[in-house]
């Protein structure tokens, strides 16, 4: 096994690049010498107010529809989170009755856009998230606090899947040039014992078919069994997928050659991913990926520094951290192929570290949703 120092110079170590982490730090360190504040609140100010740190709320707006009706009360019962914090009750009960509205009046163009076959499916949803909106609204009125986040996390679970029941096919078609390599028409969501606890990771290949299907293809082999975290940084990242020996990614058993996975990260109003540039080679610096780096736990592949098609089994998931790399101005976005948040287990994620362990990983749904090469 190898070292993080080795794995840092390895072919696949250069995956996550020094340079990445010398330009975090410099400019924390501008940061912190120009307005004179501690060095852990430097970054705060960069900070866009209105991105989106929830991966789940991510996910949810990721999911390749267009509905109105729903994402207004996706945004209202979202809104519930930010409220609570300084316990704005009247407007904590303006988003309920909001939401409410919209249920009741707009119920037939929500339901227009469930595909005919799903339509039972989608009213017995619609029912159900109007009963839960009654619960809300209890739990709102005797301002309990702890009750009104389950009520609304309950609430979200039910509008998602309402949501999902929407999505009509795939949004577009990947690469020929790609056909060789597994794709994820869809998402999966992967268990993974570790040594700490259990992650439970969803992967999305609405928006990363490549990478997120080179995941789930791997996940489902057993790869990544017994594998050892190699590379860890308190407050920014955790590597792992370095087998053992020589090899510094996976070789594919049917050719003996390395399988390398292109950079991929689709942009928000594009109609499909970028292949094999980052976005700061396009100039395109301020374009915002649909699934970011901006939620704790957000996975990714690890690439070498100088190709961005060198990628192969070594991943890494984001610490998040709001002071230190803030949500719409970190130096991740777009740089590499987030495929995937842990949606469960983050605090299970906070303890690990290099050493650590990936006891086992498997695929516990979705996995008709990857498609092998023929």
């Amino acid at each position: 096994m190898k070292t993080v120092e080795n794995n840092f110079t390895s072919r696949a170590a250069r995956q996550f690049p020094q340079s990445i982490l010398a330009i975090l730090l410099a400019v924390i360190l501008f940061c912190s010498s120009a307005i004179a504040l501690p060095q852990p609140q430097a970054l705060a100010y960069l900070a866009q107010g209105d991105a989106i740190t929830d991966p789940q709320a991510i996910l949810r707006y990721s999911l390749p529809i267009d509905n109105d009706e729903i994402r207004k009360v996706q945004e209202d019962i979202e809104d519930i989170a930010y409220q609570l914090r300084g316990k704005r009750w009247g407007k904590i009960e303006r988003d309920v009755k909001n939401a409410s509205f919209v249920l009741k009046t707009k119920r037939n163009k929500i339901l227009a856009a469930v595909p005919e076959e799903r339509q039972s499916q989608a009213e017995a949803l619609l029912e159900q998230i109007n009963t839960e909106i009654e619960g809300l609204k209890e739990v709102v009125d005797n301002q309990d606090k702890e009750a009104v986040y389950l009520k609304k996390d309950e609430l979200l679970k039910s509008i998602g899947k309402l949501e999902r029941s929407m999505v009509v096919g795939f949004p577009f078609e990947v690469p020929e040039k790609y056909a060789d390599l597994p794709q994820l028409l869809g998402r999966a969501t992967v268990e993974m014992e570790t040594s700490r606890g259990t992650l439970e990771i969803i992967i999305d290949g609405y928006s990363a078919p490549i990478n997120g299907g080179n995941f789930v293809d791997l996940v489902d082999r057993g790869f990544y069994d017994g594998m050892e975290f190699t590379r860890a940084e308190d407050f920014y990242i955790l590597q792992a997928g370095d087998p053992p020996g020589e090899d510094e990614g996976f070789i594919d058993p049917d050719t003996g050659e390395y399988r390398a996975i292109p950079l991929e990260v689709l942009v928000e109003g594009d109609s499909e991913p970028v292949y094999g540039e980052t976005l700061e080679n396009l100039g395109r610096y301020l374009d915002k990926p649909a699934i970011p780096f901006n939620a704790y736990g957000a996975i990714a592949l690890a690439r070498p520094a100088n190709d961005p098609n060198g990628g192969s089994s070594q991943f890494f998931f984001f610490k998040f951290d709001r002071e230190l790399t803030p949500p719409g101005y970190n130096l991740m976005d777009g740089r590499y192929s987030v495929f995937g948040y842990v949606v469960e287990g983050q605090e299970i994620l906070d303890k690990l570290g290099a050493g650590d362990e990936i006891v086992s990983a498997k695929v516990i749904e979705g996995k008709e949703n990857l498609v092998e090469p023929s």
